[in-house]
């Protein structure tokens, strides 16, 4: 082979190589974007599953997934409420609220005003092993966060018991249920769940904030809407996302999920002659008194 044959042989191999290096490089940049992308797919359909909520047994009762979650170690919820996004100016907002004619228990104070205050920020549940602080957001759920401040002003909540902590090993949930003020929280009481202030109102903001840990939604009948009252649950548990049917989201706990996992350690009372029909089911063994309940 001549020089000059061995020299072109040399550069075609030399410009082989070139293009094969630069085929893996765009292979490599293409496979990076399509990882980069399958990442945003799976973020997204996360975020839609999670947004499916929680459905309800009996009067408000929160029913189990077909599969039990279990509890998050975490102490800081992962979802927040959706003030980051300016609210559209609609018009002054009025909230409609109506007389419940359903047959059970209830504790009647009225009815709220018409006329919510968006100013609101923070709801402060006081019990009986310390506050439970909540950052609720009235430009999304404004008759929701009226309704409760004006059940706290009147005194509803004080010195009643959170009648349901559901576990994952006995009802596939996690979460904290109270706002029956008739509830005896003795895991025996077949009313206890039932329990409401009176009045209903319309749905608010669901299927927007998912109901993972440190989530407080309202809670009310299987299948129904419009039918929100006194109850409300939180959420202790990211894996409550596999829930179905949606709820009021109302807040976010700020502070405080500690003190439920605490007494969760202690256990509770299986209603056995119960499972799962009324909302009774589980109490703590180590009550969760509200002595009361602020909103400022």
């Amino acid at each position: 082979m001549s020089g000059d044959d061995r020299q072109s042989q040399l550069a075609r191999e030399h410009k082989e190589r070139q293009a094969r290096r630069a085929a893996e490089q765009s292979a490599k940049a293409r496979r990076n974007t399509f990882i980069g992308a399958g990442v945003a797919v799976v973020v997204v359909a996360g975020g839609i599953y999670a947004a499916t909520a929680l459905a309800d047994r009996g009067s408000g009762k929160p029913v189990a997934a077909t599969s039990s979650p279990s509890a998050s170690a975490s102490t800081t919820p992962s979802a927040v409420l959706p003030t980051e996004t300016p609210q559209k100016k609609t018009g002054p907002v009025t909230c409609t609220y109506k007389r419940s004619k359903a047959d059970v228990p209830m504790k009647y104070v009225g009815m709220p005003g018409r006329k919510p205050n968006l100013k609101l920020s923070t709801w402060t549940i006081t019990t009986n092993h310390g506050d439970i602080v909540i950052d609720v957001d009235p430009n999304a759920t404004p008759c929701s966060v009226n309704s409760m401040a004006f059940l706290a002003k009147k005194k509803f909540y004080d010195n009643t018991k959170c009648h349901r902590l559901a576990m994952p090993e006995t009802e596939g949930v996690y979460m904290l249920q109270c706002g029956d003020p008739k509830a005896k929280a003795d895991g025996k009481n077949p009313t206890d769940g039932q329990g409401t202030a009176g009045y209903v109102f319309p749905d608010e903001n669901v299927g927007v904030v998912p109901y993972n840990r440190g989530a407080v939604f309202l809670t009310q009948p299987v299948g129904s809407s419009g039918e929100n009252s006194s109850q409300f649950a939180i959420s202790l548990s990211d894996e409550n996302a596999q829930i179905q049917d949606p709820y009021s989201v109302i807040g976010m706990v700020r502070s405080g999920l500690e003190i439920i996992d605490k007494v969760a350690k202690e256990g509770v009372l299986v209603n056995k002659g119960d499972a799962m029909d009324t909302g009774g089911t589980t109490a703590p063994k180590n009550p969760i008194i509200i002595k009361k309940v602020t909103l400022s």
